[in-house]
């Protein structure tokens, strides 16, 4: 009976580890002192918890083309601030401001997206809950 506790126990402790590294700090992945202005064209939209993501295609500085990972915040967060699933789709221009990841990645914690219509939207950022 001892050994299939520990074993039960053992298997809590890793599956609830895991779930806590798929939600990470802002300030472990993210700078708060390095904000970022990306323009572009919406690749992919990936409405799922712990945390929704857009990718954007945009042109570099040699004319080239970059793509950008862009977290938000969860879907019911987004909700609360006036998103719906259909608020994004692939193909629409957007103006993202937001926090460059800390490893200079393109990647980076949204805190605002303007749509090609003129409306703003708040990025639901995982900054807004941080104490940094």
């Amino acid at each position: 009976m001892r050994t299939k506790s520990i074993f039960l126990v053992a298997i809590a402790v890793a599956v609830s580890s895991s779930q806590v590294n798929a939600h990470h700090a802002f300030a472990a992945v993210f700078n708060g002192e390095d904000p970022v202005e990306i323009s572009g064209t919406i690749t992919k939209v990936e409405w799922m918890n712990p945390h929704t993501w857009i990718y954007v295609a945009t042109e570099d500085s040699a004319g080239g083309s970059e793509n950008w990972a862009l977290e938000m915040g969860s879907p019911n967060g987004l909700v609360r601030r006036g998103w719906s699933r259909r608020t994004l789709q692939v193909g629409d221009r957007v103006n993202v401001t937001g926090y460059r990841a800390k490893d200079g990645a393109n990647m980076a914690s949204v805190k605002n997206v303007v749509l090609g219509d003129g409306r703003e939207f708040s990025g639901a950022s995982s900054k807004e809950d941080s104490t940094d």
